[in-house]
């Protein structure tokens, strides 16, 4: 639970400074999906499953 309030910590730190328009880009791949940040920021506060392995991704890419 606690590493997932880092995560969405660090998320939302990022999203947040993202302009409007940015966030309907593609952040991620997962699967053979594109995630755009919009739909990454519903997963991750959702503290779903698809947000975890999101954040994941985006914490080993150094996204967030």
């Amino acid at each position: 639970m606690a590493q997932a309030r880092a995560h969405l910590d660090k998320f939302m730190k990022v999203y947040s400074a993202l302009p409007l328009e940015e966030r309907k880009l593609p952040v991620v791949v997962i699967g053979d999906e594109p995630i755009n940040w919009d739909m990454a920021h519903i997963e991750i506060r959702g503290n779903t499953v698809l947000g975890a392995n999101i954040a994941e991704k985006l914490t080993a890419l150094k996204i967030i």
